[in-house]
């Protein structure tokens, strides 16, 4: 079977997905740590390679940028392919001055002000939980191989935060009991189609800029340099 945006048979994307936002991040990570790699997806330029890490299959596939991006790719692989596990591996922008660059954020509630929710089901949902299951694996991972990771909340925005005209305005607006560590784009789609499907989801983010400074790693270094966190993910990622 296959999709309007994904040519897939199903059987050819493992049971979990490792799932980055660029499509050449899903390339590089394809191409320097799996083995026995095979595309199985490049409708929209969005390529999913299904290879094995360790011994064990796994599947990388880009999610493209935003909420209805994310939304679309992860919906279809729960309720088409039978994927039961994504970890969404991706950049986010610190609000927080004790966030550093580089650090590595494992989200564990994500609030939005996007009408997701209200346009799939007619439920008003705003914030977004992963699965404490995929968590605890992460951390307990994360401790095994020496990566630090802590668990934080984030906001996911439908805009690219450095360019909103007035980024006070939009820090003020945000619910102070949350203590909402970073910002990134895709995350509570994803986290909403999980629990929707029955399904489980993680994401982990790297920091690549901070309040003081937002042009932080060029694109460059943001698609190859983030090997920490692609480790992270992998090692995780074969024990679900």
């Amino acid at each position: 079977m296959s999709t309007p945006h994904n040519s897939a048979n199903k059987g050819d994307i493992a049971k979990t997905v490792v799932m980055p936002g660029d499509p050449l991040r899903a390339k590089y990570i394809a191409d320097n740590f799996l083995s026995d790699i095979r595309i199985v997806n490049d409708v929209r330029g969005m390529f999913t390679y299904t290879g094995k890490y360790k011994g064990v299959e796994i599947t990388i596939m880009a999610s493209g940028m935003g909420i209805p991006s994310m939304g679309i790719y992860s919906y279809e692989l729960y309720h088409f392919y039978d994927v039961q596990n994504i970890i969404r591996i991706g950049t986010c922008g610190a609000i927080s001055r004790d966030v550093k660059l580089l650090d590595l954020l494992l989200v564990d509630k994500t609030f939005t002000e996007s009408n997701y929710a209200l346009a799939f089901d007619n439920v008003r949902c705003y914030i977004g939980e992963s699965s404490s299951y995929m968590n605890s694996i992460i951390q307990e991972t994360s401790k095994e191989i020496g990566i630090n990771i802590e668990k934080r909340n984030t906001i996911c925005n439908e805009i690219y935060d450095p360019y909103h005209p007035n980024l006070d305005s939009l820090l003020n607006m945000l619910p102070d009991d949350l203590h909402l560590a970073a910002c990134e784009m895709e995350a509570f789609s994803l986290f909403y189609n999980a629990k929707r499907e029955g399904k489980n989801a993680a994401c982990i983010l790297s920091v690549v800029d901070t309040l003081d400074d937002l042009e932080g790693m060029n694109a460059e270094q943001r698609q190859n340099g983030l090997n920490a966190m692609i480790k992270l993910a992998l090692e995780s990622a074969i024990k679900m």
